[in-house]
């Protein structure tokens, strides 16, 4: 016997294609019963411009990734977000060397930080929504044994700002300010809020 699902769904069976191939991001997506029928891995330049604002850097990167996967996809709903940590104005990597993630994490103990996330959605006829999502989040002073173990555990690379809020550094996570999904990678409330508005539904399905 097959259970029911209930699913969200594009509007007349319009093909959704969701513009990254993160599994983390695709796991988040379906926590709110939100399945891809396709996913693409945009290749675009990320550097920030010279001077460039946090928010418009979050923003840019968003859409660009949605308009490329939009091209390449015609008559399909696409999804593309952004994820940005910010210390100040300053920008911090994803991080990809130990080091880079060691400086990340020097930089962010005992001080509050910015997450930035830029979304994006084209639609069947080209036509695009955006939203923007900003969390603080703030870190306990951390000692060079807390740094230590966790570069030690691997989870720094590949990750802006040399940490991933859903993993070891939730212990030492003292304020919290704005969407933790945000945080994480991925706003699903106001995703989910700018895909219903077009038309995006809940169905019951069997599988």
């Amino acid at each position: 016997m097959t259970s029911p699902m209930v699913l969200l769904r594009a509007p007349q069976g319009a093909q959704f294609v969701f513009a990254s191939s993160s599994n983390l991001l695709k796991n988040l997506l379906a926590q709110i019963g939100l399945f891809p029928d396709l996913v693409d891995n945009p290749k675009i330049n990320k550097s920030p411009f010279p001077t460039e604002p946090v928010r418009i850097y979050a923003m840019r990167i968003a859409i660009s990734q949605a308009q490329l996967v939009a091209y390449r996809y015609p008559d399909s709903f696409v999804l593309a977000v952004s994820k940005v940590v910010a210390c100040g104005r300053r920008i911090l990597p994803k991080t990809y060397r130990i080091n880079e993630a060691r400086q990340c994490l020097k930089l962010l103990s005992g001080r509050r930080h910015r997450v930035i996330g830029g979304i994006c959605v084209i639609d069947p006829h080209g036509k695009g929504y955006k939203r923007l999502v900003e969390t603080r989040v703030g870190f306990k002073r951390l000692s060079d044994a807390e740094i230590d173990a966790y570069l030690n555990s691997g989870e720094w690379f590949d990750q802006d700002g040399g940490y991933t809020i859903n993993g070891l550094t939730g212990a030492y996570v003292n304020f919290l300010n704005g969407s933790y999904f945000n945080a994480i990678g991925l706003d699903l409330a106001k995703t989910y809020s700018l895909l219903n508005g077009l038309g995006f539904a809940y169905l019951r399905t069997s599988m």
